[in-house]
């Protein structure tokens, strides 16, 4: 028997929240981002979750080969561009878009004959500060490759470094897009500016956010960017479920302690739950006690610190805990933005951690989402 440990993704919840993208942003078509191995879900399995997408957004040329031998036949794009002048073939050869946020990369595309077209995505950087063009330098950029003949579209493109909180007292939305529109300002093309963050405020900020492309990542996974609100509020449903199951039970007595470190004392009688999970699966070593759980359908916490195979769960609220009780340490009925949040990191870092030696399934998602 295979060790209990799984990660269940759930189709039917990257379907629905691709969905609650397109109903925040009806007039814009949208990449769904499948970087990172699709946020931890695998590649396969994004492109089948969002097979109703505009095209797929990713880093990894290797990765956007791959999605072409899966046969995808939409758009694919390069979120940060090529990395050496003899990717740019590959372009042309397979039909996938390119950022370009740098001299270099115009440098590439200008000295290497296309024997097609290809389109690309010019990017801008309104106050993000890593990638990109500043609003001064855009129109030299743009200038040069629209000059190139093996270019054909170019969007324009940026990314918002605080869409999650529309007042940030540094660097506003609304002072991004004002960078921007004064950056494009009389030049042709189609727009990209929001992530899942300009995405969810879409509505809100209708008037300012004019995408011609949305680009939603972590809320295509029933995560959220932050801001204060959770993934229900937006209507998101989780989409990875990683469960496990107790494979031993201790009996504690007072002044008894738990795990490498000895961190946690019981402070009288409790049994603990020993979890076929560790941070060698991807879960957050430093998850502290308090960090919550669900076992066999109720609530409790992880006790002691997390070791690279084991974790210690407190089963005091579950009264009639066994081994082989079932463990959700997130996903279905728990959201993985509370567990991140309890552990000081993003559920981006979790699902993107996931361990190669977890195994996977697909199913749908259940009654708690």
């Amino acid at each position: 028997m295979p060790r209990p440990l799984c990660a269940t993704i759930h189709l039917d919840s990257m379907q629905h929240n691709l969905a609650r993208a397109r109903a925040c942003a009806p007039q814009s078509k949208a990449w769904a981002v499948v970087k990172a191995n699709a946020y931890g879900h695998g590649l396969e399995r994004g492109m089948k979750g969002f097979a109703q997408a505009d095209g797929l957004a990713l880093i990894e040329t290797e990765n956007a080969l791959r999605l072409r031998e899966l046969g995808w036949t939409k758009p694919i794009l390069l979120l940060e561009g090529i990395f050496d002048a003899s990717d740019v073939p590959l372009l042309a050869e397979h039909d996938i878009n390119s950022t370009v946020h740098s001299l270099e990369q115009i440098k590439m595309l200008e000295y290497t004959q296309l024997y097609r077209p290809i389109d690309v995505h010019l990017k801008m950087n309104t106050g993000m500060n890593r990638l990109g063009f500043r609003p001064d330098e855009y129109a030299a950029a743009y200038k040069r490759l629209r000059a190139i003949p093996g270019v054909r579209n170019i969007t324009h493109m940026t990314h918002f470094a605080n869409a999650d909180e529309l007042e940030h007292p540094r660097l506003t939305i609304s002072e991004q897009v004002r960078r921007f529109r004064t950056g494009v300002e009389g030049l042709g093309g189609e727009r990209s500016l929001s992530n899942s963050a300009g995405v969810l405020h879409q509505e809100v900020l209708a008037q300012e956010l004019q995408n011609d492309w949305v680009r939603p990542g972590i809320m295509l996974y029933g995560g959220t960017p932050g801001g204060g609100r959770t993934a229900h509020d937006f209507g998101l449903r989780p989409t990875m479920t990683l469960s496990s199951e107790i494979i031993a039970i201790q009996q504690l007595e007072a002044g008894d302690t738990v795990g490498y470190g000895s961190r946690f004392e019981a402070t009288g009688a409790m049994q603990v739950g020993v979890v076929a999970c560790g941070y060698a699966d991807g879960y957050p070593r430093h998850a502290p006690h308090g960090t919550p759980v669900i076992v066999d359908g109720m609530r409790t916490s992880v006790v002691g610190r997390v070791s690279m195979d084991m974790m210690t769960v407190d089963l005091t609220p579950v009264a009639n805990a066994r081994v082989g009780s079932k463990v959700t340490l997130w996903g279905d009925g728990l959201p993985i933005d509370e567990v991140a949040a309890a552990s000081g990191t993003i559920g981006y870092e979790l699902m993107c951690a996931l361990a190669p030696r977890v195994r996977v399934s697909e199913g749908r998602m259940g009654t708690h989402g």
